[in-house]
């Protein structure tokens, strides 16, 4: 198993154009947050997010013994003020959130992660169905993470596969909380062969664009709001 993890985390690698030692894999995306929150929160340390965002955030910072900070969204769902508190340990931004669908540009990210003095956590499970993502952030700021799924643009949700993207310090660190044998065999043939055809990926995630534009419309032309959605819902 260990010889195949290297392989996908090289796959991956070489997929984002980055070193493999700045890759690491997890059952889900969420086996990363847990060991992200292994890492850096202890008992009483913050950790601040938007809300109403993925729960799971409060949940594992909860089992930690940590304090959640929620930062409510003003109504049209953009980056809240408030996501710079002093001495919080990890800031997480869901970027396209779930639940609203809403995407906040790369140069925002950027700023938050100048003004942060901890980690910032940019999820982006849904991001191969938005306009840009926040790859570049990872050369620019050491203390941020980028979290990716294989679940939603790659239709493996039940493969339990996702992966973190940060420095080699960051990675090295994380690996030494992590469960062993994280990741199974299955999932790893999964995700080799996932990047073996990314064309397959694409030309679903266009359709779902593609669908998403026309019910967005209709919707709207039924007389209701609808948010303007860059993921997959």
């Amino acid at each position: 198993p260990d010889a195949m993890a290297t392989e996908l985390r090289k796959r991956i690698a070489q997929y984002h154009g980055l070193a493999p030692d700045r890759v690491l894999v997890g059952n889900g995306s969420d086996d990363l947050l847990t060991m992200i929150l292994r890492s850096f929160v202890g008992p009483g340390q913050r950790v601040v997010a938007p809300h109403p965002t993925y729960p799971l955030y409060e949940v594992l910072v909860e089992i930690q013994e940590g304090e959640m900070l929620w930062v409510d969204f003003p109504s049209d769902f953009y980056l809240p003020k408030g996501l710079v508190q002093p001495g919080a340990s990890v800031t997480f931004v869901c970027n396209p959130n779930s639940p609203s669908g809403t995407w906040v540009e790369p140069t925002i990210i950027a700023d938050l992660a100048a003004r942060i003095a901890g980690i910032l956590v940019v999820d982006e499970a849904y991001v191969d169905f938005a306009d840009g993502n926040c790859l570049e952030l990872l050369d620019r700021f050491p203390n941020v993470i980028v979290l990716r799924t294989f679940s939603k643009s790659f239709s493996l949700c039940g493969v339990r596969l996702g992966y973190g993207l940060a420095s080699a310090e960051i990675i090295r660190g994380l690996a030494k909380v992590k469960d062993s044998y994280n990741v199974n065999r299955f999932a790893i043939a999964a995700g080799v062969a996932a990047l073996d055809d990314v064309a397959h990926m694409r030309a679903n995630v266009a359709k779902i664009r593609s669908e998403r534009e026309r019910l967005t419309a209709a919707l709207r032309g039924m007389g209701l709001f609808v948010f303007p959605s860059q993921a997959n819902f």
